[in-house]
């Protein structure tokens, strides 16, 4: 798929955390504060970033045994906790978002993040206003890579999932969702893919939230 050319984008479909919020440390202190629960040993931030990416529904089980709907409540009450006091838009995001929506694309989100955290957070941002929908992990009846979340994300807009419909996240789930879904994947984010490291590579990659404004416009 990398080197299919580009075509303009009717709507753009991000993941959240990492793509536009800056997470990474709240996530990592809410599975710490979890796995101190459990004697568990900690992660570093290096290892959250590695091994985070599935919801708690796809993921805990296999971490936690029959005892992953503890866990799960154990790890949100941690997170409803903290989560707000780390919510930072990552450089570029909110003029991006604005500039998009000047430009008429349709915007949505996919994450597997907590529907009620993900909706909350998007109001305290003042963000809710530019997305069509936020959809988020338990939201669907199955969540990211699955393609249910993308169709419920587009449900009403007239759009269907396709090439031009872009799905813009920093992990391979998201590559994975947007071919799932017969979307482009993008991959947004500092660091450039690593070798092997996208199953699903991406068909373009930017560094920063402004290129990604910057490229719908040249289209």
């Amino acid at each position: 798929m990398p080197g299919t050319p580009l075509t303009r984008p009717r709507a753009i479909i991000f993941d959240w955390d990492n793509t536009l919020v800056d997470s990474w440390v709240c996530i990592q202190e809410s599975y710490n504060m979890t796995f101190r629960h459990f004697g568990m040993p900690e992660w570093s931030l290096d290892e959250t970033r590695e091994r985070v990416a599935a919801s708690m529904r796809d993921s805990f089980p296999a971490m936690f045994g029959e005892r992953w709907p503890e866990a799960r409540d154990v790890f949100t009450k941690s997170f409803s906790d903290i989560h707000l006091d780390y919510l930072n838009p990552l450089p570029g995001a909110a003029e991006m978002l604005a500039g998009l929506r000047r430009e008429g694309v349709v915007l949505a989100v996919v994450s597997n993040k907590r529907g009620g955290f993900l909706r909350k957070e998007a109001e305290i941002m003042g963000w809710d206003g530019h997305f069509v929908r936020l959809v988020g992990a338990d939201d669907a009846e199955a969540d990211k890579p699955a393609a249910a979340p993308v169709h419920l994300a587009l449900a009403g807009t007239g759009i269907g999932a396709g090439p031009d419909v872009w799905f813009v996240g920093d992990s391979p789930i998201d590559t994975h969702c947007a071919v799932n879904s017969g979307c482009t994947p993008i991959v947004m984010r500092p660091e450039a893919p690593g070798d092997g490291e996208f199953a699903h590579p991406p068909v373009c990659f930017l560094s920063a939230c402004m290129d990604l404004f910057h490229l719908v416009r040249e289209l």
